[in-house]
């Protein structure tokens, strides 16, 4: 095994990810979540077109595979005339995926708020909107916030399918790596090893905010 390599082979990987890695997962988390927030909107609304809407796009984004998103996207759309570089098309991939998850999640932190809370918007005269805005979803969002942080750290590992439209990221520097080198075994491993790394950060600072919403809460 070539040691010089693999301790050279850090910089590069480190770079690819906060070079790529990321800020893709946190602009495809930040569009992801505007997206589920309007799609959970719409499946609690009365009106049925809007909610049969919201309901057939979570349904499609979970049922179909996350890389075949990827690739509808990439390669799917120059069929008909739509060409999108590599970033953009990572970036709507993965925000149409995780608008879908997010969805479900946000959908049902609104739900577990108490219909008392509605009702006490109403009788010091707030709208409804006011009554979503201010109350409402200020108390989901501390529902929310478990399940979505698994989103997060769930898209940080997903980003790397982005590699295989040539998205320069983490896992893409570690192919090219790897094919020069021919250390396939070292440069994976040293990719996962990168990846379990960020991953844990974001665990233990999931931790450290829900201990905090905890005590919030509890007071």
């Amino acid at each position: 095994m070539n040691w010089d390599l693999i301790w050279s082979s850090f910089g590069p990987l480190i770079t690819g990810a906060v070079t790529g890695t990321i800020p893709l997962t946190l602009a495809s988390f930040a569009f992801g979540l505007i997206l589920a927030l309007v799609v959970a909107l719409m499946r609690l609304s009365s009106n049925w077109l809007l909610s049969g809407i919201g309901r057939f796009y979570v349904s499609v984004i979970r049922g179909t595979p996350l890389l075949v998103q990827l690739f509808v996207i990439f390669f799917g759309l120059p069929s008909i005339g739509i060409r999108l570089d590599p970033w953009p098309s990572a970036i709507i991939a993965f925000s149409l995926n995780v608008g879908g998850y997010a969805a479900e999640i946000i959908r049902a932190a609104i739900l577990s708020v108490p219909k008392g809370q509605w009702e006490a918007g109403h009788t010091i005269g707030m709208s409804r909107p006011q009554t979503l805005v201010r109350i409402i979803l200020p108390q989901a969002a501390r529902v929310s916030v478990p399940p979505l942080s698994n989103t997060f750290i769930s898209l940080v590992k997903d980003t790397s399918l982005a590699s295989l439209i040539l998205v320069t990221e983490l896992f893409r520097n570690a192919q090219q790596i790897a094919a020069f080198s021919q250390e396939f075994m070292a440069l994976y491993l040293q990719a996962a090893l990168v990846y379990w790394v960020i991953c844990l950060v974001l665990s233990t600072a999931q931790s450290a905010v829900e201990r905090r919403l905890d005590r919030y809460v509890a007071h």
